[in-house]
Parts: C-alpha cells; sequence; structure tokens
C-alpha cells in the first residue's frame, strides 16, 4: 500500500486549521502504483481542537478530499484507508473530543455517499476517544473504550469492513491497554485492528539508538526483540487478551 496524500497545509482563511494536499494529478498516480502492485491507499486529514476550531468549513473539506480520495483510489482498483484523525494536543475533555469526532465522520461519511464510494471496499483509521493532551482530569482506560466504540456505533455504518486505530502520539502501553479494552467492550460489527506508528516503534529505536543518533549495530537484536514484542502485544490486544498473555507466553 501507499500514502497518496502531500501533506497538510494551512486552510486559507481559517487560522488554526489545516487542509490534506493531494488531490491533482492523483488519477494517474494510482493508475501507476496499482501496477507497480499496490492494492490499498491512505490519505490522512486532521482536525485540530481549539477555542475555534474546528469550524464546519474545515470539517466540510477534510469530507470531500477523503471522499474524492476514496472515490479515485476504488476507480483504480485500490483499497482506500480514509483516516480522519482529532489531534490529542489541547486540554479538551474526552467528550469534547467525542462531539468533534461525530461531526467529523458524520460529514466523511456522507461525502462518500454523495461520490459513490462503495463501503464493503474501504477501510477506516481513526484515533480513540481520548482527553487532550493537557486535560486536567484525562478520562481513564474503561471509559475510553466506552465512549470510543459508543461513537463507532453512532457513525460508521456496519458495511465497512474494518477500522483500524492511530496510536497518535500515545505511549506504547498507554495505547495498547486501551486498544485491548475497546477490543472488550463488544458490540461491535466491524473488525477492530491497530495501524500504529510511534507507539509500535518507540520501543524499537530506543533499544537501537541507545545514547547514539544513527543507531548502534550491537542493538539491532535488542531493537528487533522490541519490535517484536510490542507487535504481539498489540496481536494479543485485539483479541482481548494484552501485555498479560504475551508474558505469558515468553515466560
Amino acid at each position: 500500500g501507499i500514502t497518496v496524500d502531500t501533506g497538510l497545509v494551512a486552510l486559507a482563511g481559517f487560522a488554526g486549521e489545516q487542509i490534506t494536499e493531494g488531490l491533482d494529478g492523483l488519477g494517474p498516480r494510482l493508475v501507476e502504483y496499482r501496477e507497480l502492485g499496490a492494492r490499498f491507499t491512505k490519505w490522512r486529514a486532521v482536525i485540530v481542537v481549539g477555542d475555534h476550531t474546528p469550524t464546519d468549513t474545515g470539517m466540510q473539506a477534510h469530507a470531500r478530499g477523503l471522499a474524492l480520495f476514496a472515490a479515485l483510489s476504488q476507480q483504480a482498483g485500490l483499497v482506500p484507508i480514509v483516516e480522519l484523525e482529532v489531534l490529542m494536543k489541547g486540554p479538551h475533555t474526552i467528550s469534547h473530543c467525542a462531539e468533534v469526532a461525530t461531526a467529523g465522520w458524520q460529514r466523511v461519511f456522507a461525502a462518500l455517499a454523495a461520490h459513490r464510494v462503495v463501503l464493503e471496499h474501504m477501510l477506516v483509521k481513526t484515533g480513540m476517544m481520548v482527553s487532550g493532551t493537557n486535560c486536567p482530569e484525562p478520562a481513564g482506560v474503561a471509559v475510553v473504550a466506552e465512549t470510543t466504540v459508543r461513537v463507532l456505533r453512532r457513525v460508521v455504518p456496519a458495511a465497512v469492513p474494518g477500522i483500524v486505530f492511530l496510536s497518535g502520539g500515545q505511549r506504547s502501553d498507554a495505547a495498547t491497554a486501551r486498544l485491548e479494552a475497546i477490543c472488550n467492550v463488544g458490540r461491535a460489527p466491524w473488525r477492530l485492528s491497530f495501524s500504529f506508528g510511534r507507539a509500535l516503534q518507540a520501543s524499537a529505536l530506543a533499544a537501537w539508538k541507545g545514547a547514539h543518533w544513527n543507531g548502534l549495530p550491537g542493538h539491532v537484536t535488542a531493537a528487533q526483540d522490541a519490535l517484536r514484542r510490542q507487535a504481539q502485544c498489540n496481536g494479543a490486544a485485539i483479541q482481548g487478551r494484552g501485555v498479560r498473555a504475551v508474558e505469558s507466553v515468553a515466560m
């Protein structure tokens, strides 16, 4: 697969908001990627929570971009991963995060329907419903899990085959614990999994680099072991078993 957007830029006229670029020439690029062996694509849109953001204009712009990307991907024979992330940065509560995510995804699925995107042939990538990083009273794991599943049940049609969660800057242990709790809530009509970046790689990078920015050859095995263990923990989490199951096997 391949990420096909070209990154975020400021949304003209709307201070503090961003828009994702990359639609220009996307159709021919997708055909080329398919010929080169790609089978899925990804496009990332982000929502900033602030005193005056997000605006309806900003969310609608993201929704249109995601829908056009998804339609073009399916036309080229590729499975689109539609990603909308509510950024964690800020003092907002989990309730505010849930409110923003609900509004954002409602607009995205309305746009997907308008562009005749086949829901059965796409995946959703989303953040968990969490408190902002500067929230004075962050929500616990159980509340994160219940809120996340409740929001997604309201906005993601059952026709979508699967939802993968991004880590969004969470610590590895926190992301895995929340993933496990979400998968244990039940009542989910889609397959749930993970698509972590930093939370999957952080322990491996720490083991590999040590005190040296470029890493040390002698640390490669330790880094590989760290990456393997973190992947196993996340794999166990989506089965509702989590870290303890991995540790019991290792023992």
